[in-house]
């Protein structure tokens, strides 16, 4: 059930009301609204017809039941696209498209510095690095850990980019919450719901990863795990599903995007790389998600990509993505957004 307050409603009025929600036997969540906030009472649907009575409370404009299986998530919620905040200068969500730039994997101080500074100078706002890697082979690159967040926070201080990098397990989340700007969840990852739980105990943004085999409400249902702790700047990330096609390492369904926007608040941004797997194919996904309205990108550059630990054949090299940003700009003009 959702608690809509009405125009105007003073503190004590919603603090009477998230006291009746709590004593009714709910978790409230209060969503900030330009003109008035709106309190999702979640908890066992059995008693929602309980929760009618505080429509009779001082403050209250109506309370309305959430049909969809994800409360927090959806539109019935939050009318308004959310807009979340990264830092103090940056923003997902309204009529910037965010841009995330940078290697698979940190490799070295050279390379992401060199990588950093490739991506600030074509016009990107976020740089993106692995330094936790979850991989398929045991044998694989498992990524740098502490020292590669050092070294993500070092290419910050040089660029004044904010950076986001993966979250791999609930143990190692606090170690990554105290260096990065916003958390992934990548899509092996994407229902762990344990490890969802916690992300959604800790103040950080959250960019959420579609999973390989995940439905639109699957993912959904994800987001909401992490909605639900109470972490309310979750960002969606459709990254390319499995189908039977094998021309490309995924299928990218851009789909997604406007059939997630018919249901969620939240912000939509698309990963070419992953999904298609090859570095022709990122500038014409790219191009066409924004046209299709993305909120944001997540690009994977790299300086020397053919000697890349991981994710080398679908990274671009900075001279092809200071090209691509110039076409992904006019692009943005078309759909009445800016880059």
């Amino acid at each position: 059930m959702i608690i809509v307050m009405k125009a105007g409603a003073g503190k004590k009025e919603k603090d009477e009301v998230l006291k009746r929600i709590r004593e009714l036997g709910y978790t409230p969540h209060v969503i900030h609204g330009t003109t008035r906030d709106v309190i999702g009472a979640i908890g066992d649907e059995r008693g929602k017809l309980v929760l009618q009575s505080i429509e009779s409370m001082n403050g209250v404009e109506s309370v309305v039941p959430i049909l969809q299986p994800y409360k927090l998530a959806s539109k019935e919620v939050m009318k308004d696209s959310s807009i979340i905040r990264i830092s103090e200068n940056l923003s997902i969500g309204g009529s910037k498209i965010v841009v995330m730039a940078g290697p698979c994997s940190v490799e070295s101080e050279k390379q992401i510095i060199e990588s950093a500074e490739a991506v600030k100078a074509a016009g990107a706002d976020m740089l993106r690095g692995g330094a936790f890697k979850p991989r398929t082979s045991p044998y694989s690159f498992q990524g740098l850990e502490e020292d590669g967040l050092r070294l993500l926070a070092k290419a910050r201080e040089i660029t004044g980019l904010p950076f986001v990098t993966e979250v791999i397990n609930p143990e190692t989340a606090d170690l990554v919450a105290e260096y990065a700007d916003m958390l992934q969840i990548g899509a092996r990852n994407s229902q762990n719901f344990a490890l969802l739980k916690k992300v959604g105990q800790l103040r950080k943004p959250v960019l959420l990863k579609r999973g390989m085999a995940m439905t639109i409400q699957e993912l959904l249902m994800s987001a909401e795990y992490i909605l639900a702790e109470g972490n309310q700047s979750v960002i969606l990330c459709e990254r390319g599903i499995r189908t039977f096609e094998t021309a490309t390492r995924n299928t990218l369904d851009l789909s997604a995007i406007p059939a997630l926007r018919s249901k969620t608040h939240l912000p939509i941004v698309i990963d070419p790389s992953h999904g298609t797997g090859n570095h022709h194919y990122v500038g014409p996904m790219s191009l066409a998600a924004v046209a299709a309205g993305a909120d944001g990108l997540i690009i994977e550059v790299h300086p020397d990509p053919e000697h890349a630990s991981s994710d080398g054949p679908q990274s671009l090299k900075p001279a092809k993505f200071a090209e691509l940003m110039n076409k992904m700009r006019r692009v943005a003009e078309a759909v009445d957004k800016t880059i």
